[in-house]
């Protein structure tokens, strides 16, 4: 009897994954089509990840270096700069759910003394400021990355930037920009002082606390971490140079002691990238629904602002996506009605745009897909 259910079952199922082949080849062929438009992209990594239809599918186009052109491994790992925020965001809400901070209690409760003293010498009032402040960027504080910071790192290359360095030019740099929780204003600093924060609740360093809080081991994500605070992962091939032609940078060239702390930071691979925020999302890393949905409630207006706590929520015509983007050129989201999390990588990040909209493209078509198929089909 169990062994013809079993066939029954393949039966069942088969045409889900003759549907799931057809749509990788789909995939592949716009990716390379579009990728042979702009060659200038360098590389180009995608993972799409759609549990429920049988899709955990990754690609590559390009090489993992414009001076050697060796080709891209898919499985090669790359810097996702402010993608690291959503990972910021996950463990402060999993230190909510386990009772070791409140999102709306003022930060300067949770800060150093030392942290606290420096912003109130320059007129920042930390009691009137929240952790849900900082997660969704409504605090108020001015951020340490303007345009003298990047004509800073640009002649000094190999600077290592410590972060209590960057704390104290954010609060040197002005006072107050509006009141918290009146108005949006996207600044890294709201994310080392997040960082902090969970320094100061776990008692160790951040990127240890993320490690365990987001539970990587348990679920697998073995080469994700903070390039230069954590030894490299044992069997993760090399990181994929990225480029940024504003600047004439070359990751491999730069220290990334400059978004490091918590703004930026982690190195993962587009697969591990989305699974991250399929695991987030589908509750296997903070299980309290009502908590994880904090993720992705609005906090102002949606009109005003659709950053929520570390996730942008947008509406498409179709479709939501939770989504985050990084500044070398990472975009990952996921969507809640196909429950699917698609990652893109483009090495040169003045073409990402262009393979940004590729992946809406292929949210859609997923959604047009699969919207009348029942997820569970066993």
């Amino acid at each position: 009897m169990n062994q013809i259910r079993t066939i029954s079952s393949i039966i069942l199922l088969f045409p889900f994954f003759l549907h799931a082949q057809t749509l990788e080849s789909y995939f592949q062929h716009k990716l390379d089509s579009l990728f042979n438009e702009h060659k200038d992209a360098i590389g180009v990594i995608l993972h799409i990840e759609c549990p429920d239809n049988n899709i955990s599918w990754t690609y590559s186009v390009g090489s993992s270096n414009k001076e050697t052109l060796q080709t891209l491994n898919e499985q090669q790992p790359i810097l996702v700069a402010s993608n690291t925020k959503p990972y910021v965001a996950a463990s402060i809400l999993r230190l909510v759910e386990m009772d070791k901070i409140e999102l709306d209690q003022p930060i300067n409760k949770y800060l150093t003394a030392e942290t606290n003293q420096i912003f109130k010498k320059n007129g920042y009032d930390f009691n009137a400021i929240s952790v849900r402040h900082l997660t969704s960027h409504t605090s108020g504080i001015n951020d340490y990355v303007d345009k003298a910071y990047f004509q800073f790192v640009r002649q000094n290359p190999q600077y290592n930037w410590k972060k209590e360095e960057q704390i104290k030019r954010s609060a040197e740099i002005g006072g107050p920009l509006f009141d918290a929780g009146t108005n949006f204003k996207y600044g890294d600093i709201n994310y080392l002082l997040l960082t902090e924060i969970i320094e100061q609740a776990t008692g160790l360093p951040f990127y240890n606390s993320i490690k365990k809080l987001l539970k990587f081991e348990e679920l697998k994500l073995t080469s994700t971490w903070f390039k230069n605070l954590e030894p490299y992962p044992a069997n993760t091939l090399p990181l994929a140079h990225q480029y940024a032609d504003k600047y004439d940078w070359d990751s491999y060239n730069l220290n990334p002691s400059w978004d490091l702390y918590g703004g930026g930071g982690i190195a993962t691979t587009a697969k591990e990238a989305a699974l991250f925020f399929q695991y987030l999302f589908e509750g296997e890393i903070i299980e309290d629904e009502s908590i994880l949905k904090e993720m992705y409630q609005y906090v102002l207006p949606k009109e005003k602002s659709n950053y929520c706590l570390g996730i942008n929520n947008i509406s498409f015509p179709n479709f939501t996506a939770y989504y985050h983007g990084g500044w070398w050129g990472t975009d990952v989201a996921y969507i809640p009605e196909t429950n699917t999390s698609v990652a893109v990588f483009t090495l040169q990040k003045s073409k990402r745009d262009e393979f940004a909209r590729l992946s809406i493209e292929f949210m859609g078509k997923l959604q047009e897909e699969f919207k009348d198929i029942p997820a569970d089909k066993e």
